[in-house]
C-alpha cells in the first residue's frame, strides 16, 4: 500500500510486505519520500503470520508526523522537522495505491531469492478499507474550509502519540525492527541524514 503524488518530484509513503520463504518471519518495509527522494527505510518483523488472518495496517499522515500502525500499534513515526531543514511531504496531494509487484532484485534477502513464477497468480485480499482525509479539488484542500472541518471528524489532523502509544512504539522498535536507515553508516558514509542526528526517527 502506498500514498503517492504525481510528477517527477513526488512525495510517497510506503507500507509494503517483502518477499518470504516458507518458515521465515514476514517483513514489513516502510519508506518516506519527499520531492522524489526516499532512502528513509525502516523494516520490521511481524509478531504474527499475516497470511492466516486479516489485520489492520494504517497510516496517519498529518502536519506533525507520519505514523505507521499494525493492528493499532504504532511501529514507526516520521516527524515533521521542516523547521530544522528536513523535507516533509505536505505540499502535494497523494493518491492511495495497492499493488503486487516484482522486487526480487532487492526485496527478499537482498535480492538473493527470486520470484517463483510457477506459484502465480499472486493475490492480495482486502476488507473494511477506511479512508479519512482531505479531498483535493481545483487546487484547494477540503481541510482548509472551516465549515468542512467542523462538519467532518478531522481530529486526525492534530493527532499525536500519547505516552502509552510511545511505549508501544518503543516496544516494536526494540523487539522487531531489523533495519533502520538512521543506523546505516555504511550506506551514508558522508554522514547520516539530518533527522537521524536530531532525534530517533
Amino acid at each position: 500500500m502506498q500514498l503517492r503524488s504525481d510528477g517527477t518530484s513526488w512525495d510517497e509513503i510506503d507500507f509494503e510486505f517483502l518477499g518470504n520463504l516458507s518458515g521465515d518471519p514476514y517483513l514489513v518495509h516502510t519508506n518516506v519520500y519527499t520531492q522524489g527522494k526516499g532512502d528513509r527505510e525502516q523494516q520490521f518483523y511481524l509478531w504474527f503470520d499475516p497470511t492466516t488472518n486479516f489485520h489492520t495496517y494504517s497510516i496517519l499522515w498529518n502536519p506533525a508526523h507520519i505514523v505507521f500502525y499494525v493492528d493499532g500499534r504504532p511501529i514507526r513515526e516520521f516527524k515533521n522537522l521542516e523547521g530544522v531543514g528536513v523535507p516533509y511531504p505536505k505540499n502535494q496531494p497523494m493518491k492511495l495505491y495497492s499493488s503486487l509487484w516484482n522486487a526480487d532484485d532487492w526485496a527478499t534477502r537482498g535480492g538473493l531469492v527470486k520470484t517463483d513464477w510457477s506459484q502465480a497468480p499472486f493475490t492480495a485480499s482486502f476488507r473494511n478499507l477506511k479512508i479519512n482525509g482531505c479531498v483535493w479539488s481545483d487546487g484547494v484542500s477540503s481541510c482548509n474550509s472551516s465549515s468542512n472541518s467542523s462538519e467532518n471528524n478531522n481530529s486526525w489532523l492534530s493527532q499525536q502519540l500519547d505516552s502509552s502509544s510511545q511505549r508501544k512504539l518503543k516496544w516494536v522498535q526494540n523487539n522487531y525492527m531489523i533495519y533502520n536507515y538512521c543506523s546505516d553508516i555504511t550506506r551514508f558514509p558522508q554522514g547520516l541524514p539530518l533527522e537521524c542526528t536530531l532525534r530517533n526517527n
